[in-house]
């Protein structure tokens, strides 16, 4: 299984949700944003590039692509799973 997968259907079973509804809710995530074939669990070029980056350097980009700023400007959040502006 994918290494990105595995991680959303993880944080969608710590939020409550059952395995069976976890791995359909994380497959459908996964499929539309690109990290994930269409109607597989196989990864894409994408998806394959995300799964191996840790969780703060998978927040750091997202937030460098939204502001355009460089990712050693953030500082990430493990208990929030989001990266901030460094002070």
């Amino acid at each position: 299984m994918s290494k990105i997968l595995s991680r959303l259907v993880s944080q969608l079973k710590a939020k409550g949700k059952s395995t069976q509804a976890a791995y359909a809710i994380a497959t459908s995530i996964m499929q539309k944003s690109g990290n994930l074939k269409i109607g597989t669990k196989t990864d894409t070029a994408k998806g394959s590039k995300r799964g191996n980056m840790t969780p703060s350097e998978r927040a750091k980009d997202r937030m460098s692509k939204i502001s355009g700023k460089p990712k050693s400007a953030y500082s990430y959040n493990s208990s929030t799973n989001r990266a901030t502006l460094k002070s």
